[in-house]
């Protein structure tokens, strides 16, 4: 439990806390209230002062030179907007300057700013009334409305020359005619109906053939352009500049006559291997010839055995063996 000591030095703690917010608050209060400014009026007559609030700030081209302190309705006039503006001491208004209501920002709230005012005009004095501007909204509209009253007025009177009889007289022909062309145009359609659809269809797969085709073109333009570029290309070249200077280097007459030689001996190896191959062909058919003979001896051998078997004993002589040939020969 605390002791009196204690209590006493809380007590005497939060005293001095509330003396010391009292001040603060006093201090800010009485700069807040106590600061001198020059009060004056303005009246708007007809002109909504929507956006504008009690503290709205009041500025003297750009210049921040007060607050808004009151917003009333004129109680002899109703239409009568009644603005009350405290500004700096010293802030020069002249007689001639007047209080727009003009937009901060996107927000929607409005302030007043305090233009013009010449050097030869007097000061208005403390409490007088400034000479109300005009709204940022007013001026917007009014401007909004002479423009769209400028193009109504050039649509009438485009209007009334299109409405003029001879005009009339010539829509009416020009229609007429339109109708005409538009119904031979119709009827030629529908002659040529199936003419144009062909067409049509030629048309478009010439058009997609023409496509491929590019691109096929494309391609080939491409492919050639990267050999062109390529290293092949200059291997080939210099291959054939090497290939050229050899061959300018080189004896020809030499040459000719060496190839000439070959060619010679070419031809008589060729005359050779015909020579070969057809004394070749003759042995070739001679043995076939004896081999023939040979196979016919066998058969009748396997005749004679078959019919009897004892010629395999007491043995037999054919006429004419192969090997009678081939002795004789």
């Amino acid at each position: 439990m605390p002791s009196r000591a204690q209590k006493i030095r809380l007590g005497i703690f939060v005293m001095i806390g509330l003396l010391a917010i009292v001040s603060l608050i006093a201090f800010f209060t009485t700069n807040k209230y106590l600061q001198k400014t020059d009060t004056y009026y303005i009246a708007y007559q007809d002109v909504s002062v929507s956006g504008l609030e009690v503290g709205s700030p009041v500025k003297y081209l750009g210049i921040k030179v007060g607050t808004i302190k009151n917003i009333s309705i004129a109680p002899e006039d109703v239409s009568r907007i009644i603005v009350k503006v405290a500004l700096k001491p010293g802030t020069p208004v002249k007689e001639d300057a007047r209080a727009d209501i003009v937009s901060i920002g996107i927000t929607g709230l409005k302030m007043i700013e305090i233009r013009g005012g010449s050097n030869a005009s007097a000061l208005l004095k403390e409490g007088d009334y400034i000479t109300a501007g005009s709204s940022s909204i007013t001026e917007e509209i009014t401007g909004k409305a002479e423009v769209l009253a400028e193009k109504m007025e050039r649509v009438l009177n485009n209007l009334q020359k299109f409405t003029q009889p001879e005009n009339l007289d010539k829509i009416t022909q020009m229609a007429e005619r339109a109708s005409a062309s538009f119904e031979k145009m119709d009827a030629m359609i529908s002659e040529n109906r199936r003419g144009v659809q062909a067409t049509v269809r030629s048309v478009t797969s010439i058009a997609v053939r023409l496509d491929t085709t590019s691109q096929l073109l494309y391609e080939s333009v491409s492919r050639i352009n990267q050999i062109v570029r390529s290293d092949t290309v200059e291997q080939i070249l210099a291959s054939t500049r090497d290939i050229s200077r050899k061959l300018k280097e080189a004896d020809l007459e030499q040459l000719i006559q060496e190839l000439g030689e070959v060619v010679n001996r070419t031809n008589r190896l060729l005359i050779q291997i015909d020579h070969d191959l057809e004394r070749g062909s003759l042995d070739f058919l001679s043995s076939m010839s004896q081999l023939k003979t040979t196979l016919e001896n066998l058969n009748q051998a396997s005749r004679l055995i078959e019919e009897d078997p004892s010629v395999l004993i007491r043995g037999t002589k054919f006429k004419s063996t192969p090997d009678e040939q081939l002795k004789r020969k």
